[in-house]
């Protein structure tokens, strides 16, 4: 286990953020709440520290990450957001963290979601909401930071329930509860088991799981340097993406 104990949570306020604060705290971590709204933030995570900070400008995340040990993404655009934001908001806030974060390199558990691989889905219609989900797990592969990526089904979909299954390679489309998830993403962040690792989870109905170096030792681990997960389909070609794409990855390469 790695000794961590300031975890900045990036999403802390939204409704699987507020079970990995509850998560984190439960295990004797200090949880910080990253907040634009300081007042609104105090209301919903009552005697959590909060600092505040904006994903969207990099120069007001620099005391955000001052100090902290680990950092667990659950953020996310609106679902009424406009088509731009999930490149400024998904992709991006990733960015300005990592950016913040100058050479240091704390450990990060990042979580995006399930269908990132699959380009023709619907979800990818518009904004290319799947693409830039994608795009922030590569950012976080090559950052040089200890990582997990957790790639979470339909949220409180499906049969419910606390016991967990991890997949590879974004073939399923199951459920997961947001309080199981919640709990899975801390314990990713103190399991060495589930470093380097990228992976589907679901949730349904049977005993909670508790054992997790048991289930994270299920995963294979990604490829060192790689640009995707172990099994994903190769189908976002880096000679294809935007020049300011493959800036952000050439700048954390120098880092």
């Amino acid at each position: 286990m790695s000794s961590i104990d300031r975890v900045l949570v990036v999403g802390a306020t939204g409704r699987t953020g507020r079970h990995v604060v509850a998560a984190a705290a439960g295990h004797g971590l200090s949880p910080l709440a990253l907040a634009r709204n300081e007042a609104r933030a105090r209301e919903i995570l009552p005697g959590t520290e909060i600092v505040t900070g904006d994903l969207t400008a990099p120069d007001s995340l620099t005391d955000a990450v001052r100090d902290i040990d680990a950092v667990i993404f659950v953020h996310g655009s609106d679902d009424d957001a406009r088509p731009e934001s999930f490149e400024r908001i998904d992709y991006g806030g990733v960015a300005n963290v990592l950016r913040a974060l100058g050479g240091r390199r704390p450990r990060i558990v990042l979580q995006t979601t399930i269908f990132v691989t699959r380009r023709e889905h619907y979800f990818n219609d518009g904004g290319h909401a799947l693409d830039f989900k994608r795009r922030s797990e590569r950012l976080v592969r090559l950052s040089g930071a200890p990582y997990t990526i957790v790639r979470p089904g339909w949220l409180d979909a499906g049969p419910g329930g606390e016991h967990l299954r991890i997949e590879q390679g974004d073939t399923g489309e199951d459920g997961v509860s947001r309080e199981a998830l919640g709990a899975l993403l801390v314990e990713a962040l103190l399991d060495d088991q589930a470093i380097g690792k990228t992976f589907e989870v679901f949730s349904g109905p049977g005993s909670a799981t508790t054992d997790f170096t048991s289930l994270f030792a299920q995963a294979q681990p990604d490829r060192s340097g790689a640009l995707d997960a172990v099994k994903d389909t190769a189908n976002l070609p880096l000679d294809a993406e935007p020049d300011r794409i493959r800036d952000d990855l050439a700048q954390l390469r120098t880092l």
